[in-house]
């Protein structure tokens, strides 16, 4: 499945086809991913109700929140696996591999708790009303208990990806999807559970994918073979980890607290208009796969690069990243905006709400002008995450935000008549200036420094 030596493709090949190799089975995976969370929604938008449906949309921030520590973590090993592995340290590489397996398990566990017990509260201070509470509450709880399979396989795709062995991650997403889309409608009409058969399926596809990720590490991982044969918590590992993962998680989690507050402002325009940024989203985030999927993969090649010496070479990529990302970008816009219309009924199919439907297209007719600059975002993120300096992607991510998107919200609800309008211009913004940003951390030329020691001996393979 995975012929062509990574390694040396990404370090000493053509640029333009290690992009291409690492980045098109991420985009796939990335698509695969849409859909695994479209599916929910789709299936609840045409066979349970708008109040259910709202519901898939206004918890997802909540889930991204606790999921962010995740991330983190699996940003911070991919991060310091493909330095490794691009230094040819291999054995060193197993030691963290064991640290982040670990790691991830427990908080995942300790999250699962938690955000079980704490999700009435949650979804209370979201400001949200009866119905949409109680089935948002309903729908979440069961999620929760899907986070440690979700969390151990953020640490094996890290595993993969790091070593650029992204294809063997994406089929198994793809059957982990399939199967959350032949679940769905089974426990949804057939089984009558409704949302909560929603969600189930999605549990249980989740469980298929951990199952699965334990397989293809032990088949394909060749240079990476995690042990825990006298295992022990390794603290400067732990440390080294946790200053990789942790600007990654709070801007993450930071992303996510942004946009609960986000759909709080939306819950105040009335369910259409939240239900219609939730379809508006999902179809933004189909058009958005090649420019994220090719960001994630400059993660691997920056990284590999960087542990290698090779600086220059990653600056190379990283232009060349760019220039693929501006087509589909410019491709996204024009999709977007003059075709929003048959996209929008086309998911909601026949018995669409019309009010709902108008919101989702306006929001897509603004938010497809930032379609280059959320292209370029996902690029700048892959640089500052492969080279390991996460405290600007962190800053990225917390600043579109915070910074600025609910600012320009607030402005526009309380001093304009602009209505929902408002919030889609503010979007469009805040793509923009914090794409300005990250280019002036690229001129500096402060993500260079590796991350790793460069004397360090292993044993190589």
């Amino acid at each position: 499945m995975e012929k062509i030596d990574r390694k040396e493709l990404i370090l000493r090949g053509n640029i333009y086809k290690a992009i291409a190799i690492i980045s098109i089975p991420l985009m796939i995976n990335n698509f695969i991913h849409t859909l695994y969370n479209l599916a929910d929604g789709f299936f609840v938008a045409r066979g349970v109700g708008p109040v259910e449906f709202a519901a898939t949309s206004f918890v997802s921030p909540v889930i991204m929140f606790f999921n962010a520590l995740g991330r983190g973590i699996a940003v911070a090993g991919t991060a310091i696996l493909s330095q490794l592995v691009g230094a040819s340290k291999y054995e060193e590489a197993n030691k963290y591999t064991s640290q982040l397996l670990v790691i991830s398990l427990l908080f995942s566990i300790c999250f699962t708790i938690i955000g079980y017990w704490l999700s009435p509260i949650i979804i209370g201070w979201m400001g949200a009303g009866e119905d949409l509470a109680y089935y948002s509450n309903l729908y979440l709880r069961i999620c929760f208990l899907g986070f440690p399979f979700i969390f151990v396989f953020f640490v094996f795709n890290s595993i993969l990806t790091s070593q650029g062995y992204t294809m063997v991650s994406t089929t198994l997403s793809a059957i982990s999807a399939l199967a959350n889309i032949v679940l769905d409608p089974i426990f949804i009409y057939i089984f009558k559970w409704g949302l909560r058969g929603a969600a189930i399926a999605t549990v249980l596809s989740q469980f298929i994918l951990v199952i699965g990720g334990i397989y293809v590490v032990r088949k394909y991982s060749t240079r990476i073979r995690p042990s825990f044969k006298k295992f022990h918590f390794d603290l400067t590992k732990i440390k080294r980890i946790g200053r990789v993962a942790l600007p990654s998680s709070v801007g993450q989690t930071g992303s996510s607290l942004g946009f609960m507050v986000l759909n709080s402002f939306i819950a105040h325009y009335g369910t259409a208009t939240l239900a219609g940024f939730g379809m508006g989203n999902r179809i933004t985030n189909l058009v958005m796969q090649p420019p994220m999927g090719i960001g994630m993969g400059l993660t691997t090649i920056v990284g590999q690069n960087i542990g290698a010496d090779q600086v220059d070479r990653a600056e190379k990529a990283f232009k060349k990243a760019m220039k693929i990302s501006l087509f589909f970008g410019l491709f996204g816009t024009l999709v977007l905006f003059f075709l929003n219309g048959p996209l929008v009924r086309g998911f909601l199919g026949s018995n669409y709400d019309v009010e709902t439907a108008q919101e989702s297209m306006s929001y897509l007719r603004y938010i497809a002008f930032a379609m280059p600059f959320m292209g370029f975002f996902s690029i700048f993120h892959g640089l500052f995450q492969g080279s390991g300096h996460t405290k600007y992607s962190m800053a990225m991510g917390i600043g579109r935000l915070w910074a600025i998107r609910l600012p320009l919200i607030y402005f526009f609800k309380n001093f304009t008549r602009l209505g929902s309008t408002g919030i889609w211009i503010s979007m469009t913004l805040s793509n923009f200036l914090i794409c300005v940003y990250g280019y002036m951390i690229y001129r500096s030329g402060k993500w260079k420094e590796r991350i790793i020691a460069s004397n360090v001996k292993e044993k190589t393979i």
